[in-house]
């Protein structure tokens, strides 16, 4: 353990501000000590049991609060080291006193942000999967969220890639046995036994990248973006849709300059709608204003081409199509014709044949029909599931590491001599090990003597 890792830390753990009940937590070597003097050494709570007591400020003999006491013993803790936690009022001055008279005590500190939990993960009660899904539940807006965050939190996650550690380190033994003990005469033949559960693994890590990033999208949120020419309605729109002022609604072209998000709910799953510029670059002019714009327009079909899913806002009473809006029509886009009640034949004859939806933001004609149809596309990319579905991953980094893992699983299955092989699977094994945190040559070892007796 470091030196960082003996102090005793503190923090406020429930929200900051004015609150019914405030919660501070305290982890550490030190926690019972300093709980001991802040109470006068009056009869101290048992472990995992609630106690209401009095806080005294040591220097001035004042009461800080009365306050629910629970405290843990090391290792039974989510940190894993003695923890305890002051139920307080949730005044300022009592949680600020509070802070302020801990800090004072020898071998005491502020917490370090996400330091609880690094130090669960240090002291074995979690994993790098469970710790991140921690995070993600705090952050979980949505139900969908919060599930996907729960089921990694309870090990989903960490249950799968340790299995195939597990097998990959079994099949690893196989073909180290063939290096490490030549004067046993182990067939080089004995390869080919890893060879099946390779194939295996690699197959089932194949099954799990191809998932249309689902547990990416989950956690981080939908992209959607609203496309169109100036003055479509896409501003309008937004503001419908999310039924606040997100965005400056104005006739002048032009007012959207930037990208503007905001985030929904839609169907249980989160949303990131964006506004964006309105698409208009054949008629832009060469002065500072007109370079702006132009940013402003590069950004939204940058912003198009990388969404989920692509509103394209036309205007119904227009002259003519918007060229530029109509280029981006593809499977992930929308077609919406807005201003339906004062649009023109010619306009709605022309949009029918690509499926538009007929809305109009300023009488909600239409917007429920529309709405409706947004939900379900969202809920197709994201997918159906069941209770005996794999779990999704949930972050870009577990994506590389098996990636990279598979990359090496299909060399390995290539090579015919067992040295190679061996390095392969090495680098595997490792790239697995990191996504948990977990990576034990003595896991290895373990296996080679229970499976393989050698040594007599």
């Amino acid at each position: 353990m470091t030196e960082a890792t003996t102090d005793t830390i503190f923090a406020l753990s429930s929200a900051a501000g004015k609150a019914g009940l405030s919660v501070i937590r305290v982890s550490g070597p030190k926690a019972w000590e300093s709980l001991a003097a802040l109470t006068h050494k009056d009869k101290l709570p048992a472990a995992h049991q609630g106690r209401l007591m009095t806080l005294r400020n040591l220097k001035t003999g004042d009461i800080i609060d009365k306050a629910l006491i629970i405290g843990f013993k090391a290792p039974a803790s989510f940190t894993g080291e003695d923890v305890i936690e002051y139920h307080c009022h949730g005044s300022l001055a009592v949680v600020d006193e509070m802070l302020a008279v801990l800090s004072s005590f020898d071998g005491h500190r502020l917490a370090e942000p996400g330091e609880y939990t690094r130090r669960a993960f240090e002291n074995g009660k979690m994993d790098l999967t469970e710790a991140e899904a921690v995070a993600d539940l705090i952050d979980a807006e949505t139900t969908a969220q919060k599930n996907q965050a729960l089921m990694q939190m309870g090990g989903a996650l960490a249950n799968l890639y340790n299995g195939w550690a597990k097998e990959l380190t079994k099949a690893l033994a196989y073909v180290e046995a063939i290096i490490d003990f030549p004067d046993e005469d182990v067939p080089d033949t004995e390869t080919q036994k890893a060879v099946p559960a390779i194939g295996k693994i690699t197959a089932e890590i194949k099954d799990h990248l191809n998932d249309n990033r689902r547990g990416e999208r989950l956690r981080q949120g939908i992209h959607v973006a609203v496309i169109g020419a100036p003055n479509a309605g896409k501003s309008s729109l937004v503001n419908a849709l999310t039924q606040r002022d997100v965005a400056i609604v104005s006739s002048i072209a032009g007012t959207t300059r930037d990208i503007i998000e905001a985030h929904l709910n839609l169907g249980g799953y989160p949303v990131i709608l964006s506004d964006t510029a309105g698409l208009r670059p054949d008629q832009l002019s060469d002065d500072a204003q007109g370079s702006i714009e132009s940013e402003g327009i590069q950004r939204a079909l940058k912003r198009a081409i990388e969404a989920d899913i692509r509103l394209l806002v036309f205007d119904g009473s227009a002259d003519k199509v918007d060229h530029h809006t109509l280029d981006l029509i593809d499977e992930n886009a929308i077609v919406l014709m807005n201003k339906s009640e004062i649009a023109n034949a010619q306009m709605t004859a022309l949009l029918k044949d690509y499926h538009a939806y007929t809305i109009s933001v300023k009488t909600g004609a239409g917007l429920a029909e529309f709405l409706n149809h947004l939900t379900s596309k969202i809920k197709a990319l994201m997918g159906s599931r069941s209770a005996g579905d794999a779990p999704s991953l949930t972050r870009r980094r577990h994506r590389a590491a098996l990636e990279s893992a598979l990359e090496n699983l299909t060399l390995a299955m290539a090579q015919d001599q067992p040295e190679l092989m061996a390095q392969e699977l090495r680098i595997a094994l490792s790239s697995l090990g990191r996504i948990t945190g977990r990576v034990d040559v003595e896991d290895l070892l373990d296996v080679i003597f229970r499976d393989f007796c050698i040594g007599k």
